[in-house]
């Protein structure tokens, strides 16, 4: 589907944390800077049909291609990961499997927390960003209105997010069942995205520790929030290495593209529990063996579990069964697309020799009925498109092999259908 026409397919490509870990992940993750390099590298290059995707838990390319490569070697140039470490972890989705894999994400089936629903926005942001660059089609655009449907759906009609299963709320769960007095201790957030709100939010509602502090880069963030918040202590930016010297729990959610915390803020020989909510991690590995320091990452944070999910996991099956009617909505659509223009000029054609068949028998036949032969054949050309709709809609029809029968069959009419796009 490039500019030029070359036969493309459509792809998703990526690395998640089902076989890539948390560092693995940072090394693939794309800032908004370099996802907007990567869209206009591939709007340069032609390849105006692609999105990108890049959270916590995922990196991946959505679109069309001549082969994977192209998206696979994009997201390379653009990241810090290698084409060999994207090799052992990635996946590569193709046509139905990438559109299945879509539908999966978009309803919370995907998700490391099963039913987090926080992807959904992340999508429809991704979708925008390609959009507002110019790397959009109609059938990106009606594949993700689908899968918002069925997202919609699933969140209403099931209990596939009920409970509250979130990173922020998994570190909050963190402290509770692994420091006994975690009510007393001196807990700081530093950083207030919407990780850092969320956690301090969690903090305030599932615990009764009054001596939380908050800390940010942007003052004047951190005010409007401690107004709407005024449980939560506001501590100066200024003021960091203070604040984590009397600390005994830090939470990490500043989302920086490098570590924010290293060796230069602890102190030798203090004990403190960081959790690490940022991806990449910003969190400096050195500080691992820096003792009496332990820090706990995303992944680990992502195996905490409780009732809820065992709730979540009944809901699967009715999850699966909503995504198959907004699926099929789709293809319904991407077929129609697809053999419309065919049929119409499958129907031109027999039109043609409708023609001339009727012209050849006014000739040959005294007192021809011309209205009533009209009549007759225009009803056997209706049943004979009918029978190809119903052949082309059957699911186990390849409609680019039909509609290449037809073209030899029926003639110039069809060819221009012949170049129709495999998805």
């Amino acid at each position: 589907m490039y500019k030029d026409k070359r036969p493309t397919k459509f792809y998703n490509i990526g690395i998640s944390y089902v076989k890539a870990d948390a560092t693995i992940r940072g090394k693939f993750s794309l800032s908004k800077e370099n996802q907007i390099a990567l869209l206009e590298e591939a709007k340069g290059l032609g390849m105006n049909e692609l999105f990108v995707l890049s959270t916590c838990n995922r990196t991946e390319i959505t679109g069309f291609a001549e082969h994977p490569f192209q998206l696979i070697s994009m997201l390379c140039n653009h990241s810090k990961g290698s084409v060999e470490e994207f090799a052992k972890v990635s996946y590569v989705n193709k046509g139905k499997d990438a559109i299945q894999h879509l539908f999966r994400i978009g309803t919370g089936l995907d998700s490391q927390i099963l039913g987090d629903y926080e992807i959904v926005g992340q999508l429809r942001q991704a979708f925008k960003q390609a959009k507002e660059i110019g790397t959009t089609n109609g059938y990106l655009e009606r594949l993700l209105s689908n899968v918002m449907q069925a997202s919609k759906r699933v969140k209403n009609e099931t209990k596939l997010s009920s409970g509250t299963t979130s990173v922020s709320y998994a570190a909050v769960q963190y402290l509770i069942n692994n420091l006994e007095d975690y009510n007393t201790k001196n807990i700081l957030v530093f950083g207030l995205g919407k990780m850092g709100k969320h956690t301090c939010k969690n903090l305030a509602e599932y615990t009764k520790n009054k001596t939380v502090s908050l800390v940010n880069r942007t003052e004047h963030k951190v005010e409007g929030f401690i107004k709407e918040n005024n449980s939560i202590r506001h501590a100066k930016y200024e003021d960091l290495h203070q604040e984590i010297i009397k600390t005994d729990v830090l939470i990490v959610s500043t989302g920086a593209g490098q570590p924010t915390i290293d060796k230069s803020h602890i102190p030798i020989g203090k004990k403190i529990l960081i959790l690490d909510l940022s991806m990449p991690a910003n969190v400096s590995p050195s500080l691992k063996q820096q003792e009496g320091v332990e820090i706990i990452n995303l992944d680990e944070l992502s195996k905490i579990t409780d009732k809820t999910l065992a709730i979540r996991k009944k809901e699967i099956p009715l999850a699966e069964s909503i995504i198959l009617t907004h699926k099929e909505e789709f293809n319904e659509w991407l077929n129609h697309r697809k053999f419309t223009p065919a049929i119409s000029a499958l129907k031109q054609s027999l039109q043609a020799i409708q023609k001339d068949e009727i012209d050849f028998h006014k000739k040959k036949i005294e007192n021809f009925n011309e209205e009533q032969a009209e009549v007759i054949t225009s009803r056997l050309i209706q049943k004979i498109t009918t029978q190809f709709v119903k052949h082309l809609k059957n699911e186990n029809t390849s409609i680019n092999q039909s509609i290449e029968v037809m073209s030899k069959v029926f003639g110039n009419n069809l060819e221009t259908i012949n170049a129709t796009e495999d998805y």
